[in-house]
């Protein structure tokens, strides 16, 4: 493991991008996913068809695809902010479908008669959505939007392959250097995965007994 703990620094170079990533990427993706959650149940038939078509094209195209385009097609259009940042728009577009998925299942699971009865005392579709119906999905469906972002915390490792330099990118380099310490990289890579994706878990399991306890 001398091959980890000598390159320690550049682990955690790489491992502090990835937890930028991920922080980044999960509020656009929550954001832009609790958008298009709204368009999909609006009254307004364009903006049912729209999030709609959105959720289905996004969700069914590779991330590479969808990183691909950002570090090279949007750079190519004068959109230069940095590899970074394109990373991290594409990665919440890609996640913002399935945040989005999440939430409208949570709607779904919200009596009609609540969004009735707001609606009987003069609030808006945006008002009932905002005060009464979305806080009461958000808190239904947090587990699962958990399980999303510790699938982005994953996804995060693609951009290594796109000019950033998080842990894959990290892994690669150090991997340049000692190819004899192959597997022990790779151990020390997933181990800082885990650092991740342990904790999530455990958080969503815990937030899940007590939602099911309010029940």
């Amino acid at each position: 493991m001398d091959a980890v703990i000598d390159n320690l620094p550049t682990f955690l170079e790489g491992f502090r991008n990835t937890l930028g990533l991920l922080a980044l990427a999960g509020i656009g993706a929550f954001i832009l996913g609790i958008i298009v959650a709204a368009m999909r149940i609006s009254p307004v038939g364009s903006f049912r068809a729209f999030a709609t078509v959105y959720t289905e094209i996004v969700r069914n195209t590779p991330l590479t695809l969808v990183l691909f385009f950002c570090a090279y097609l949007l750079p190519y259009l004068q959109f230069t902010p940095g590899y970074f940042q394109l990373a991290a728009i594409g990665l919440t577009v890609y996640t913002s479908p399935f945040v989005a998925e999440a939430l409208r299942s949570g709607v779904n699971g919200v009596h009609v008669g609540q969004a009735e009865a707001a609606r009987s005392i003069g609030l808006s579709f945006g008002q009932t959505l905002s005060f009464i119906v979305m806080p009461q999905a958000i808190r239904m469906v947090i587990p699962p939007l958990i399980n999303v972002f510790i699938a982005l915390a994953k996804n995060t490792s693609v951009a290594g392959a796109f000019f950033v330099f998080e842990l894959f990118g990290a892994a690669r380099q150090v991997t340049n250097e000692r190819g004899d310490a192959v597997v022990a990289i790779l151990l020390g890579v997933a181990a800082f995965y885990l650092i991740i994706t342990i904790p999530l878990g455990l958080i969503a399991g815990r937030i899940e007994k007590k939602v099911a306890v309010l029940r």
